[in-house]
Parts: C-alpha cells; sequence; structure tokens
C-alpha cells in the first residue's frame, strides 16, 4: 500500500497550489480519502474529506471556500487545490486513506510540505 502525495512548495500570501496524492496497493473506490495538515507544534488537523464515489465532501471551516478536494477514480488519485493561501496555512499535508466499512483498514502518505510566507 502506498499513498505519495506531491505538489507541495514555497508560495507566497495568495497564492496557490495543488496537491496530489497518488495510491496504489488496495481498491482506491472502496475508500474515503482525506488531507490532514500538522504545523509545528500542532496536533494534526483534517482540513477535508471526499467520499468513495466523490459525491460528498466536508471541509474543515478554516479552508472553506479556499479549498476544493477532488478525486479521480480511473487514476486511483486525490486532489487538494488550494488558493488564497495564509500564513497560517503552513504545515505538512498528508493523504489519508480510509475503508468506507472497515474502518481499521486506514493508510497515510508520507507528507509534504506547504509553506506560505513572503
Amino acid at each position: 500500500v502506498q499513498l505519495v502525495e506531491s505538489g507541495g512548495g514555497l508560495v507566497q500570501p495568495g497564492g496557490s497550489l495543488r496537491l496530489s496524492c497518488a495510491a496504489s496497493g488496495f481498491t482506491f473506490i472502496h475508500y474515503t480519502m482525506s488531507w490532514y495538515r500538522q504545523a509545528p507544534g500542532k496536533e494534526r488537523e483534517l482540513v477535508v474529506g471526499i467520499t468513495s464515489g466523490g459525491g460528498t465532501t466536508n471541509y474543515a471551516d478554516f479552508v472553506k471556500g479556499r479549498f476544493t478536494i477532488s478525486r479521480d477514480n480511473g487514476k486511483n488519485t486525490v486532489y487538494l487545490q488550494m488558493n488564497s493561501l495564509k500564513p497560517e496555512d503552513t504545515a505538512v499535508y498528508f493523504c489519508h486513506a480510509r475503508h468506507i466499512r472497515l474502518s481499521q483498514y486506514n493508510y497515510w502518505g508520507q507528507g509534504t510540505q506547504v509553506t506560505v510566507s513572503s
């Protein structure tokens, strides 16, 4: 099982980034996918989740209207489009997969660093 995030980097406030998470080793369409983030000295927090078919999303209040999650089940990939980035969005962003019925089957990616700074 692998979840490989990419697309992180350094961006100025107000800028945009698109994160990708490529999944392999499990049946992608059977999993809810989520993005979490963890800033230095803080606990990991949920940013957004998307159901297996992509029909339902759940955003944290602090990203509503700025971030958009999507998934391509044909490519086994989930994306996070991040717009209007703020310095407080600086964190390591992690991809997470959780089976739709068997929650004990859940996996994490290694994370990708997003730094918002001028």
